[in-house]
């Protein structure tokens, strides 16, 4: 009897790599859409959780309309200027594509009356200070307009410690992106953008021509930006008024923190 013997391949049947290769890319083509779609469902998230959260939680507890409290007759205030195109502005087209530099501060209220002139006030820079948010020694510009250099002083309002009210303006930001410390050099970019989470009897520094003023924070509301009365000095009060643009990371209105002058040392 005659065998015949065939030789065979030994072990498992092996796949040729070039055609294992098309499967593993298909395999990652097919789940590279949920990822990205996962990853860009997360970053709108962050983006527009703090401006849901400030609609629907903060803004109407601090809205308000254009009359802060009742006065009476003999209260005194001094009115910022503010121009008749409140009236007019109302019903003035809107310019489609119109961009509008929020890094001046001029910008900020268009009508009320702007100067860059530091007149009248003892130095041309102070210091402020809000431990709460870390804030530490930040520059404050009387007669300046670029809020990427430092905060800004609205001219025409009161000097530190005086009756009245020092309007500082300053920058707001998605709070993702807040880093208000001294060795960040741009951080004038976000230094406001916790102003808004203070609460009352929190304190604020102000460090100006070698005094120092402890304010206590008394509320907080926000106003739209054609509201200038927000402006106002009253005359019978030494109070501090901070604002920034809310909600974080738009332009919409103006969040004001309205503190209280408690020591002088």
């Amino acid at each position: 009897m005659l065998y015949r013997y065939i030789k065979g391949p030994v072990g498992p049947p092996v796949t040729p790599l070039h055609s294992a290769r098309p499967k593993i890319a298909f395999k990652f083509k097919k789940s590279l859409p949920p990822i990205l779609i996962t990853l860009g469902s997360i970053l709108i998230a962050n983006v527009a959780w703090p401006i849901i959260s400030h609609e629907l939680v903060t803004a109407p507890s601090i809205r308000r309309d254009p009359i802060l409290s009742p006065l009476q007759s003999n209260t005194a205030i001094q009115t910022i200027g503010a121009s008749s195109a409140v009236e007019q502005n109302e019903t003035a087209p809107q310019v489609l594509g119109e961009t509008i530099d929020y890094t001046n501060a001029q910008n900020w209220f268009p009508t009320a009356t702007f100067s860059n002139q530091a007149n009248n006030y003892d130095v041309p820079i102070y210091k402020i200070s809000i431990p709460k948010i870390d804030i530490e020694d930040a520059k404050v510009i009387i007669g300046g307009s670029d809020l990427n250099q430092g905060l800004i002083h609205f001219p025409g309002t009161s000097q530190p410690g005086q009756l009245g009210s020092p309007v500082i303006f300053g920058h707001s930001t998605l709070r993702q992106f807040y880093s208000p410390g001294l060795d960040n050099p741009n951080r004038y970019n976000s230094i406001f953008s916790k102003i808004m989470t203070l609460k009352v009897d929190d304190p604020i520094f102000i460090d100006y021509d070698g005094v120092r003023y402890t304010y206590l924070v008394k509320e907080k509301v926000e106003v739209k930006p054609e509201d200038v009365f927000i402006l106002q000095q009253r005359l019978n009060n030494r109070e501090l008024k901070l604002i920034t643009c809310t909600p974080e990371g738009t332009y919409m209105r103006r969040g004001v923190i309205v503190a209280q002058l408690a020591d002088v040392y």
